[in-house]
């Protein structure tokens, strides 16, 4: 989501987290997700609610408390059963709602385009946030960040340094500032930079900056704001050098096969909650989403992500081909 969010997309994890499960088998689009919706229980009763992810952009803390309450403020408008299920990262919370195992989801606006490629579900909804003059926008920008200490002022001094990504299914952690570093100084990362890590999260990948694991990270603009109450010094320790954008928002989808009811339920009631004194609450916290409304869209909104991605080289579908496969519907449950 930022992928934003932001937004996106839970969050200290080791390089190559999207690639480091190899070995599993790529679903295909018209498998798992009518099958889950055409047999057993009725979507969204007791033996089998309505499944929630999140693009695990933020830390898992956060994502869990936020995404509780979400939980129960839909669960409240639709009268309809949800359960939350924990993303490990980008790519795996697309296999699994092609798989038939996340019905409703937040999406970072890669894994967006990753989705509709597949034909698995489609965003009913993206992010609106307001921008340096105040006003409401659909689109936001990543950011590269280096120590203020570092002597480093634009991005020809990060040659030859460590630097570190968010996923490779971030559009600000990973996409743009790729296709940034393309245009402006005729390489790839992987030979401009000495190496790359992928932190797993935007707030990650700011404090391995402040703490002096790399030299330069990217994120959206400003995934520091998160972490000011812990490190009331990062953004005078760490500064922006470069930034890219703007980049479609993140946003929500609805798995294919979902009944049509159900989607508008949720549309409804996702809209209704964020204009709610909750909702303000929980949707534009800086440590989740910093979400400061919703709009509809379509499939054309995130046209841009998927002409950038093209751009920078990135071939969304070969990421995360080698994700493992999840289960193809959610287990029964009686939690409520």
């Amino acid at each position: 989501m930022r992928i934003s969010v932001r937004g996106p997309l839970g969050w200290a994890l080791a390089a190559g987290l999207l690639i480091a499960a190899c070995g599993g088998t790529t679903p295909q689009a018209s498998g798992g997700p009518s099958a889950a919706a055409s047999s057993g229980p009725r979507i969204g009763s007791f033996n089998r609610p309505v499944v929630l992810a999140f693009t695990p952009s933020q830390e898992g803390a956060v994502i869990a408390t936020s995404g509780n309450a979400i939980k129960a403020a839909l669960e409240r408008a639709t009268g309809l059963s949800w359960k939350v299920t924990p993303m490990t990262s980008y790519a795996a919370q697309v296999e699994a709602m092609c798989a038939g195992s996340v019905d409703v989801g937040f999406f970072a606006p890669l894994q967006m385009t990753l989705l509709l490629g597949r034909g698995c579900g489609s965003p009913i909804l993206a992010a609106l946030r307001k921008d340096d003059t105040g006003q409401l926008s659909a689109t936001y920008k990543s950011q590269i960040l280096v120590r203020t200490d570092s002597g480093i002022n634009d991005l020809n001094g990060l040659k030859g340094k460590k630097f570190a990504f968010v996923d490779t299914l971030s559009a600000s952690g990973y996409v743009y500032p790729t296709l940034v570093v393309k245009q402006k100084t005729g390489q790839e990362p992987k030979t401009f930079f000495s190496q790359t890590i992928f932190a797993g999260g935007h707030p990650q990948a700011a404090l391995a900056v402040y703490n002096k694991q790399v030299d330069g990270a990217a994120t959206f603009i400003d995934a520091r704001d998160s972490l000011v109450s812990a490190n009331p010094d990062i953004k005078t320790a760490t500064k922006v050098i470069d930034t890219a954008g703007p980049i479609p928002n993140d946003g929500a989808a609805v798995r294919k096969g979902v009944p049509d009811d159900v989607t508008k339920q949720v549309k409804q009631s996702l809209l209704d909650y964020i204009k709610s004194d909750d909702g303000k609450k929980i949707f534009a916290n800086p440590a989740f989403f910093q979400w400061d409304g919703m709009q509809e869209v379509d499939a054309k909104f995130y046209d841009p992500m998927k002409e950038a991605a093209q751009l920078a080289g990135v071939d969304v579908e070969k990421l995360a081909q080698n994700t493992p496969r999840p289960p193809a519907t959610p287990s029964p449950t009686k939690a409520p």
